[in-house]
């Protein structure tokens, strides 16, 4: 009743026949008649009375309304379903990037990153670029540089280790749109590069994204320990921040905070033999 009110009948498409309304938005009948379904339904729907519902229905209800993705995963918890995915407002995909930005940022002098869907790298910072080998010039997503980045693999002492957990996160998001062309190709082209993607990927082992511990190498500064952290936005998400918080081993604080330093860039410009 709240979301018919705020929708006017020329919002909707309806002429308001110069007639004063005694309730404010849409009436229930008209409601109804936009989303295709009976009045007697629509009002039984509003009541809450046991009726049988389909998402097709909730959705043109949701359209009439003009519910926000939010609303609309609501409106399907009301009526006792399964909500859909969620989705990314077009106002959010705008206005959202320049946040992130800062988030990740501010984050300094720790590394940071941010991927979509399909694990491609959408924005990182300085000290994921020095540390994690993030740069221009490679495939820009984070689980195939995993497999065949050279300058990482040759840095992550935790390789070995993290590999099937890495890829069993992978086929967990995979799984949650199994119909996706974008997740295949990633799947496709790292089983043609890898051999040992191919390996764990035939394992079929599924976890849910969260945190894992690595151990980084570095040509400058030597060993750095972290605790990598895959957070979703509910806002976005089709994003994943994944922030690497130093553990408290190796120094690795200082040497992180030395390396995003005026002389630890300066001592990072060039290539270092090894």
């Amino acid at each position: 009743m709240s979301r018919r009110a705020r929708v006017s009948p020329a919002e909707a498409g309806l002429p308001d026949g110069g007639a004063r309304r005694r309730t404010p938005g849409l009436r229930r009948e008209e409601v109804a008649v936009l989303a295709g379904v009976g009045a007697s339904w629509y009002q039984w729907l509003e009541q809450g009375r046991d009726i049988s519902v389909s998402p097709q229905v909730l959705d043109s209800v949701a359209r009439v309304l003009r519910l926000n993705n939010a609303e609309r995963r609501h409106l399907y918890v009301l009526a006792g379903m399964n909500p859909p995915v969620p989705e990314v407002e077009p106002d959010k995909q705008r206005d959202m990037c320049a946040g992130l930005r800062r988030l990740i940022d501010a984050w300094m002098p720790y590394p940071a990153h941010i991927m979509d869907s399909y694990y491609n790298c959408v924005l990182y910072n300085d000290a994921a670029a020095a540390v994690l080998g993030m740069r221009p010039g490679i495939t820009q997503n984070c689980i195939v540089d995993f497999f065949t980045d050279p300058m990482y693999r040759s840095r992550a002492l935790s390789w070995e280790r993290n590999a099937r957990t890495v890829v069993a996160q992978f086929r967990a998001a995979c799984l949650a749109s199994p119909d996706d062309e974008g997740f295949q190709a990633v799947v496709a082209e790292l089983k043609a590069a890898s051999a040992d993607f191919a390996e764990l990927w035939e394992r079929r082992d599924i976890e849910e994204a969260g945190q894992i511990r690595k151990e980084m190498d570095h040509p400058v500064v030597g060993l750095l320990c972290f605790e990598s952290s895959v957070m979703k936005l509910p806002a976005r998400p089709d994003l994943a921040v994944v922030l690497h918080t130093p553990l408290d081993e190796a120094d690795t604080a200082a040497k992180l905070e030395w390396l995003a330093s005026p002389e630890g860039r300066r001592g990072t410009m060039y290539p270092v033999a090894g």
